[in-house]
């Protein structure tokens, strides 16, 4: 076993320096890398300890490499590994003789560790030291003399003597660790070159927090907005997190609070300081008792950042009674009497001085060190004029970037011309820079849509004809707004409180108290000050309007008193954007409307939109959500350019009037939980529809079925105009209508749905209570359908054979619980998702498919084995194997021999019962494997939340990276498994890795970690595929390539694989089953 040294120097020994890895490991390979080093390493690296662990093999007399010097120079701790073998290599004595040269050099700080060995061996080169440097006396040109006092000078720190057994080696490993982590510092930052002035303030700060002390300190960090308070806030948790026992940063607190509540925000604190993911409390006095319980026994490190209401700091930090010694909570706020009320520390932040300024001015505006000669003065005064304000100097810095001097002049002349010198005038500088069209789209996202998602926002914003995809890139440079990542996959838009004011002055201008002449009203109490207005009152000022739905307000007598308020939107002539979220009705008379865009109505009390006939002409989007008392939608004949229209959770809808159907430029159609309707009309003549969505509406679907049903009998009970449809039934034997209608055999009286719109490419059915009899009339052709989601129905079976979906990509039968099977896919399909589909057996014969990749069956139990490996076949003999990682889920293993019964490489297996803690399988790759392969195919017999980590590196020198238990496939028996094991099956295509990571062919080696439960892992490299091999295809799967590559969340976002790390030396990929 091993011992450690017991003589740990302080942490100020090490403070003063910035590092790159807290610990750099010197250990004798041979001896200790696969077992005691190895789980030192891995235990090091789960505890956040950065630490180099370099495994390169040199012969003797060589010197170590410039890198090997260059980490142990930039190391806190170095941990000496003393083994039997230390002293035989060279290498090791080397790089031991610089750890001990940095010690005084740098302030490294050596932990000597004796593995299976005496300290007085090593002290005094005695038994295997002794041999070793008996060897060495005999070469010419080596200074063994330096060596052997390096060994007694490394070695002097008193050790405890243990050998094998004496020592529980997880204990002693713990006990490194835990040493380790009080000693190291942080390590060197990576520095946003743009954070000017952010270190001599930060570290002020952290000196008056008192770390170490053990009291408990809340300070507040107070000034102007644009200052960098929360800029300084994040800097000092950066630093000073890793200290404490817990730690939290809660950001944008007063929007989250008045959106989301305090309770959120709760929940979101203890959350993240307790490292839980499902914590929940219901009431703000029951976080405010698990905040003080659950603290109060740790050091925490709390951020609050902008705060703007006392009770919100009574919520999350109510007083410093409520956490333990030594905690430290830092607020973020421009109402000073806030902190004062609470009995915070206050903190002002100062602005920039001259030098910072011009340095920061320089990096924004693009200019050198030292700018050219023309600039220089003119860089001077609008330094001068930003007076210090960092947001002031980004903004400046970045629309001045890459203009001439001339442009330059005229900007700052313009400045100094600005009356008011608030820093509202000075932002505005860039927002006149713009287009116009590019001022509208910044000032309806600055009043309407921060913070809000940008995938919703973006079609809003079309529908305006503000030209959002190229408006937001132009606005992102210009530094006027953002975009954060709420979500992996989801953005939303943002920007600084200052640049949000500047807008909100804007389109106030010269009236801010009279919001009935303002271009856009998104404040309640505004609103409601103008539906108080005279009905008479001029409103053509106003282009859009919010009005937010007010839970509180419907107990509230301000409510009642707004039922008896006039339609605000009569005069509104130049409105062209409305939401309104409230349960008073908003009626869209008869005045003219022309410019309306876009209606969004939520909660209204209202049973009709207008009456009549009502002329829209520009109206290109509607949303209609929970408006609980409509009963029926009306003429819709006005209305020639509507392209999206939403209708959800609607209970008492009935009607929808058959001008609907005439909408030929409609392309999104979603009706979602809305079971009352009656009259539906046909939707044949929209040609251009490409989005349909009919979820939980499953009184629609069975509407759809009885209306045609009378059609088919009676062709004159057609009204839709479609001269097609009427010269069919008139003409033909077999009544053919289409768009949602049945087809009626007068022989054989029996009736089909056929459905057909030429350009659909999404088709949404879920939760509509579909049974077999509804989808075994139906007979669909769909020629560009890409996606269909038939999830959470009640069919048994679903053959795509009387169905035309040459194109479909997209399958989801998710949680149709009673489906037994599937067959007849698209040879066109990639994905299907049958998750919790717990009765399904088979997916039929799918040697067509030869575009398939990704099929989930988790929660399944009874998908045959036989079937899967089909399944299997299909996918690893298909086109998809050349560009895409395939990604399959099964419930019972394959039969022995399903790896390499494909292709001709050899396949590796172990069984996990043989050594229930080995996780970890290396692989030597082939020299010929860049060229000669394709990828590599793996498989976990395991529990279902299974993940994998893949590395691929260049690995330096020969060591064979196949371990000995691994067992050729065909040779071992398979081993019999319960039901909750599951067979993962994954692919990685070098083809895809050369196009997104930097693949190429000096990788010589692959490892797999496996964490979560599991019985066996497999792995081989597939050979490159003839042209001649495979299965052959139909001429319309083979046309699918040109949809194949489409940028499609489903095809980037459905795989379980995830590239986390790319460099020129390694890839890591993991593999997660349950994102799969």
């Amino acid at each position: 076993m091993a011992s450690s040294s017991s003589s740990f120097i302080s942490e100020s020994a090490i403070s003063s320096r910035l590092w790159k890895q807290h610990v750099f490991l010197s250990f004798r390979g041979e001896d200790t890398r696969n077992n005691f080093v190895g789980h030192l390493y891995t235990a090091l690296e789960n505890m956040g300890i950065v630490t180099y662990k370099d495994d390169q093999k040199l012969s003797l007399g060589e010197t170590i490499s410039p890198s090997l010097i260059e980490a142990i120079e930039q190391s806190q701790i170095a941990i000496i590994v003393f083994s039997k073998h230390y002293a035989d290599s060279s290498w090791c004595l080397n790089e031991l003789k610089h750890i001990m040269k940095c010690t005084k050099k740098t302030g490294l700080i050596v932990v000597p560790i004796f593995y299976d060995v005496e300290p007085s061996d090593v002290r005094k080169q005695e038994n295997k030291f002794g041999e070793a440097f008996a060897k060495y006396e005999s070469v010419k040109n080596i200074n063994v003399a330096s060596w052997r006092d390096t060994l007694v000078e490394a070695s002097g720190n008193s050790g405890q003597d243990l050998k094998s057994g004496e020592m529980n080696e997880s204990e002693l490993i713990k006990d490194i660790v835990n040493k380790v982590s009080k000693m190291i510092c942080p390590l060197t930052p990576r520095v946003n070159d743009k954070l000017i002035g952010i270190e001599a303030r930060r570290d002020a700060l952290i000196s008056q927090l008192q770390i170490g002390s053990n009291c408990v300190l809340m300070i507040g960090i107070w000034g102007v907005g644009g200052s960098g308070k929360t800029t300084l806030a994040t800097s000092v948790y950066n630093n000073i997190s890793w200290k404490f026992d817990g730690c939290c940063c809660i950001e944008n607190i007063q929007d989250e609070s008045g959106k989301n509540g305090l309770v959120t925000l709760q929940n979101k604190i203890i959350s993240g300081v307790l490292k839980q993911d499902k914590v929940w409390v219901s009431s703000t006095e029951e976080g405010k008792h698990m905040i003080k319980e659950r603290f109060s026994g740790k050091k925490v490190l709390i951020v609050l950042d902008d705060v703007d209401q006392r009770d919100q700091l009574e919520a999350l930090a109510g007083s410093i009674d409520w956490f333990a010694k030594g905690s430290r909570i830092l607020v973020t706020t421009r109402n000073k009497h806030l902190l004062n009320a609470h009995k915070v520390d206050v903190q002002k932040v100062s602005l920039l001085d001259n030098y910072e300024a011009t340095k920061l001015f320089r990096k924004c505006a693009c200019l050198d060190d030292k700018p050219k000669e023309d600039y220089e003065q003119v860089s001077k005064e609008v330094v001068a004029y930003a007076s210090g304000l960092p947001l002031a100097l980004t903004v400046l810095g970045s629309f001045l970037c890459g203009r001439g001097v001339n442009e330059w002049e005229s900007t700052l002349a313009r400045l100094k011309n600005i009356p008011d010198e608030d820093i509202m005038g000075k932002l505005r500088i860039s927002y006149d820079g713009l287009t116009k069209i590019e001022q509208e789209l910044f000032l309806d996202i600055a009043c309407f849509f921060r913070r809000k998602d940008k995938d919703s926002a973006i079609p809003e914003l079309e529908a305006c004809g503000l030209y959002p995809e190229i408006g937001l890139e132009v606005l992102i440079e210009k530094a006027l707004i953002t975009l954060s990542l709420d979500w992996p996959d989801k953005e939303s838009f943002d920007m600084h409180d200052l640049v949000q004011e500047m807008a909100h002055h804007i389109v106030r201008g010269e009236h801010p108290n009279n919001p009935e002449k303002h271009s856009s009203v998104w404040k309640n109490e505004d609103v409601e000050t103008i539906c108080a207005m005279d009905a008479t009152t001029d409103l053509d000022m106003i282009e859009a309007i919010r009005y937010d739905y007010d839970f509180e307000a419907l107990i509230s007598e301000r409510d009642n008193l707004l039922q008896h308020l006039p339609p605000i939107a009569k005069n509104m002539k130049n409105l062209r954007w409305v939401l309104w979220t409230n349960n008073r009705p908003l009626l869209l008379t008869n005045s003219p409307q022309n410019k309306l865009c876009y209606v969004t109505l939520e909660h209204s009390l209202q049973k009709q939109l207008w009456e009549g006939y009502k002329h829209l002409p520009n109206l290109k989007m509607m949303k209609l959500y929970e408006l609980r008392n409509l009963i029926m939608l009306p003429n819709f004949s006005g209305l020639p350019n509507l392209k999206r229209f939403e209708l959800y959770k609607c209970p008492r809808l009935q009607k929808i009037h058959s001008s609907f159907g005439a909408l030929e430029k409609l392309v999104f159609l979603s009706i979602e939980w809305c079971w009352s309707i009656k009259i539906f009309p046909s939707i044949n003549r929209q040609k251009n529809l490409k989005t349909l969505s009919i979820q939980r509406s499953f009184g629609l679907f069975k509407l759809i079925q009885q209306k045609i049903d009378k059609v088919a009998l009676d062709p004159h009970l057609d009204n839709s105009g479609d001269t097609q449809v009427k010269n069919r039934l008139k003409n033909l034997k077999t009544h053919l209508f289409r768009g949602g209608s049945r087809l009626f055999n007068r022989e054989t009286h029996h009736t089909r749905l056929w459905f057909s719109l030429p350009n659909l490419i999404k088709l949404d059915l879920s939760e509509c209570e579909l049974t077999d009899e509804d989808i075994g009339s139906c007979e669909w052709e769909l020629l560009h359908l890409q996606e269909l989601d038939l999830s959470q129905n009640e069919f048994s079976r679903l053959h795509f054979s009387r169905w035309r979906l040459p194109r479909l990509k997209w399958l989801c039968v998710d949680r149709c619980y009673s489906l037994v099977e599937l067959s007849n896919l698209s040879s066109s399909i990639a994905i299907v998702d049958a998750t919790d589909c717990w009765l399904l057996e088979s997916f039929g014969d799918t040697s067509n498919c030869q575009w398939l990749w990704n099929v989930s069956t988790d929660g399944g139990k009874k998908l045959d084995p036989l079937d899967g490996e089909r399944l299997l076949k299909s996918m690893l003999q298909g086109n998809a194997i050349h560009d895409h990682f395939i990604d399959v889920d099964l419930p019972y293993q394959i039969p022995k021999g399903f790896v390499g019964s494909f292709f001709r490489g050899k396949t590796f297996t172990s069984w996990g019962d043989t050594d229930p803690n080995a996780h970890e399988f290396k692989l030597n790759l082939p020299n010929n494997w860049y060229n000669d392969f394709s990828g590599f195919l793996i498989r976990v017999v395991g529990h279902y939340d299974m993940t994998m980590d893949i590395i691929m590196k260049q690995k330096v020198g020969t060591e064979d990276w196949r371990f000995d238990k691994w067992q050729e496939s065909d040779k071992t028996p398979e081993p019999e498994y319960g039901g909750q094991m599951r067979t993962h099956v994954g692919y990685v295509s070098f083809s895809s890795l050369r196009k997104a990571t930097s693949l190429n062919s000096s990788y010589n080696a692959i490892s797999f970690d496996i964490y979560g439960g599991w019985s066996s892992f497999s792995a081989e490299l597939v050979p490159l595929k003839c042209k001649d091999d495979g299965v052959q295809t139909t001429e319309v799967a083979t046309n699918c390539s040109e949809f194949q590559n489409e940028e499609d969340r489903y095809f980037t976002n459905s795989t379980g694989f995830k590239i986390h790390q790319d460099s020129n030396s390694y890839i890591k990929i993991t593999w997660d089953s349950i994102d799969s």
